[in-house]
Parts: C-alpha cells; sequence; structure tokens
C-alpha cells in the first residue's frame, strides 16, 4: 500500500470561505484532487474515513444517508464501502474487526467530517479519551435533541447509544478534514484553533495532527479573535492553490 501524497508542511490549516456552499465546494475540489493525485487502482485503494452512527437499515441511519447521498453517485465498489453495522450481534467484535479492517486497508488516508455545537468529532462526545478506538458510545443529551429533526422531532424515537469511530482512530489518519460551519459551531470553532487541547471539546485534539485542515464559513468564526481570522485569511492564496486547478481523472 503507497501512502498517499503528503502536503508540504507539518501544520493546522483553517480554510475561511464567505458561506456554507463556498466551504462545502472548496472541501469537495480538495477531497476530488486527494483521491486523484494519490492515482487509486485496483491494488493501491485510497481510503476515505466517515464517521458512522445508527444501524443500517434505519432510513435516517449513517449507511442510508452515504448511499443515498454519495455512494450510488461514484464508481465505488459496495464491498469496498465499509460502514459500522449497528445491528451485529456482538458489538464490540464489531468495532473490533472495524479497527482490523482500517489497518489490513493502509489506515484512513483522508478523514472528512464535521462536529456539534460542542466540539464532539464523530460520536466522540465531551469527556471522550483523546485516544480512544472504534467503540459503543452514549450520545449526550445536546446530540439526541439535535438528532431529534431526523425522528419527528420525537426524543423517544432517537437512539441514545451509537457506533463511533475513536478520537485516536481518526488521529492516526494520514490526514483530517474538518468542516464546520454556522454561527451555532462559532464557540467549538474557537475552542478548536485558540484554546489548548481539551477531552471536553475532543475537536481540539486536532491542533496536535500534523496535517489537520479546519474548512469553515464567515458565520463559524464569530468567535475568533480578529487578528486569528486575518491571519488565516492572509494565507487564503496558498489554501487556494491545493484546489486550483481542480484535477481529472486524465491528470493520474
Amino acid at each position: 500500500m503507497r501512502r498517499t501524497t503528503s502536503t508540504k508542511q507539518d501544520t493546522m490549516r483553517l480554510v475561511i470561505l464567505d458561506d456554507y456552499n463556498l466551504a462545502s465546494e472548496w472541501a469537495a475540489k480538495y477531497i476530488r484532487n486527494r483521491i486523484i493525485q494519490f492515482k487509486p487502482s485496483a491494488n493501491n485503494f485510497f481510503t476515505l474515513g466517515l464517521p458512522t452512527g445508527l444501524p443500517r437499515a434505519h432510513p435516517e441511519s449513517y449507511h442510508s444517508y452515504m448511499w443515498n447521498n454519495f455512494f450510488k453517485y461514484i464508481d465505488i465498489d459496495p464491498a469496498n464501502a465499509h460502514i459500522l453495522d449497528g445491528n451485529a450481534e456482538d458489538l464490540e467484535a464489531e468495532c473490533k474487526s472495524y479497527e482490523r479492517k482500517i489497518a489490513e486497508a493502509g489506515g484512513i488516508h483522508l478523514f472528512v467530517g464535521g462536529i456539534g455545537p460542542d466540539g464532539h468529532i464523530a460520536f466522540n462526545e465531551p469527556g471522550s479519551s483523546l485516544v480512544s478506538r472504534t467503540r459503543v458510545k452514549t450520545l449526550a443529551k445536546d446530540t439526541i435533541v439535535a438528532n431529534a429533526r431526523f425522528f419527528g422531532n420525537d426524543l423517544s424515537k432517537v437512539p441514545t447509544m451509537a457506533l463511533t469511530v475513536g478520537v485516536g482512530t481518526v488521529m492516526d489518519a494520514k490526514e483530517v478534514m474538518i468542516v464546520i460551519t454556522g454561527a451555532h459551531k462559532a464557540f467549538a470553532l474557537y475552542k478548536a484553533i485558540e484554546e489548548g487541547v481539551n477531552h471536553m471539546w475532543t475537536v481540539s485534539a486536532f491542533q496536535q495532527h500534523p496535517h489537520t485542515i479546519f474548512v469553515c464559513d464567515e458565520d463559524a468564526t464569530l468567535e475568533l479573535r480578529v487578528k486569528t481570522v486575518k491571519y488565516f485569511k492572509g494565507l487564503m492564496h496558498v489554501h487556494n492553490k491545493l484546489v486550483d486547478p481542480v484535477l481529472s481523472v486524465k491528470d493520474k
């Protein structure tokens, strides 16, 4: 397994775009370019890591969401899409198997995730170990309330537990991209960027990852210091070289 082409310097990047759509577009272009630069083949897989959650049969499960919004539109072999099975008879064994599959694939080349307003990554709620691995996790009340919209706003229907990759699992990825948009996540971005590493804000762990990219919109920067925003905006000419030009499969 060849490793993906790495960025030239070990650094944490904060990419600030004007709005949600531009932030999403920048992130999509970056992911596309990284995959093409890797030159995947039948014997050289690009491993994209994504957080997971509910049992796959549930219409609001991560499995259903990913198939309906992503996988069915790309040329991926279903056998190469590995999502945790919340209906597994032995959940602990399922989690260990997932970690083993990641290792057998050569590790995660690019992990893409978002965060909650409380700064949790995947389902690593506040207080989670920063060296945690894939496991069963009890969901915080705020997460349950936030997900109630997918269940007709009926809290009784929202699962209280989920399977999730651990913070340590994500930290082992060669690159990490965290997409943060909206004013309601501004304080979490502040905790991730301007304060120290804290297990009560699990996203803050990625300050210590050598290849982290935070992609956000203007609204998400509202709690950051003005000089912090100006500093990272001043680097956009560097950041934009990562997505411009957008590569084609012909460039492989």
